[in-house]
């Protein structure tokens, strides 16, 4: 497995485990997940104190037991913010879910808290208070946010006495809007349009590891492009270059994510063990220029 180091500070796997859904997981299957994973050189795990309303967390936390995965071999992360019919990045809230997250994590300790989704009532002064507090009780390491754009993130760092690591945006063929405005730059079709305010450029310029998600997902949890009737030439440039890699359509995406010199790092979802060993055969394949091109291209994306 590939190993990059997150935000330049963080050495970690090339991809990280999603545990979003390994509460609809038996013990015993999520202990062969991680430890797959592990075997696989996967040794970051992602999670959000909502996901399964907290039992991801627990079934992670019981899985590890039985996996016999050792803490220090781990980098665990985890995400607060979100609460029902809002968002809350208040001082009280981050203390009390980190406080949460590592109960059900059953850790002393995150390598990495991100604040999910932005919180427009936010008073930085407060994040950067618990911040403060969580790293130097060594509750949490390092600090990175997720789906946020340059001058949020700006704002907030103006505040912290820590450096942001990390930034989870959704990304991958069928999902192209922060690379499009930069392809189209100086047009006036519908992809020169900057919805995100330039995160791709900013996060590389300040060394922020941008860690994709749902890379398999067209829209907003509209579905996966792979097989689908809606993505034909998508799915027929995948699978004649996955067979020419001799990896599968699944391991490819994740090859072409990779293929960009931003260093990201694709956060894969699967609960499935299998599906898991094959999709990190992609860690190992190198794109040409003119094949990470033929991807985008056959996305239904277009050049200028």
């Amino acid at each position: 497995m590939k190993q990059i180091c997150v935000g330049g500070v963080l050495p970690a796997s090339a991809v990280s485990l999603g545990c979003m859904r390994i509460n609809t997981l038996q013990e015993g299957e999520a202990a062969a997940l991680l430890a797959t994973a592990m075997e696989k050189g996967i040794d970051f795990f992602d999670h959000a104190d909502i996901y399964g309303g907290g039992e991801s967390e627990r079934m992670f936390a019981r899985a590890v037991k039985s996996a016999g995965i050792p803490r220090e071999r781990m980098r665990i992360q985890s995400k607060c913010g979100i609460r029902p019919g809002c968002y809350d990045f208040s001082r009280e809230h981050i203390l009390s879910a980190v406080e949460g997250s590592l109960k059900r994590l059953e850790t002393d300790y995150l390598d990495v808290l991100l604040l999910h989704r932005p919180d427009t009532l936010m008073e930085p002064e407060e994040v950067a208070e618990a911040f403060d507090r969580l790293h130097a009780a060594g509750k949490v390491r390092y600090f990175g946010v997720s789906n946020q754009n340059p001058l949020q993130m700006e704002l907030l760092g103006s505040f912290l006495h820590q450096k942001l690591i990390a930034n989870q945006l959704q990304f991958g063929p069928a999902h192209t809007g922060m690379i499009d405005a930069g392809l189209h730059v100086n047009m006036t079709d519908a992809p020169a349009a900057v919805r995100d305010g330039g995160v791709l450029e900013y996060c590389r310029l300040k060394g922020i590891t941008i860690q994709p998600w749902s890379p398999y997902q067209y829209g907003f949890f509209q579905g996966v492009f792979l097989g689908s009737e809606k993505y034909p030439e998508l799915n027929r440039v995948l699978k004649e270059l996955a067979a020419e890699k001799g990896v599968s359509e699944s391991a490819l995406v994740i090859a072409w994510i990779l293929r960009h010199p931003a260093h990201m790092q694709p956060i894969v979802g699967t609960t499935k063990a299998a599906r898991l060993a094959d999709i990190c055969r992609g860690t190992q394949v190198e794109l040409t220029r003119e094949e990470w091109y033929a991807v985008y291209l056959a996305a239904g994306n277009t050049l200028p």
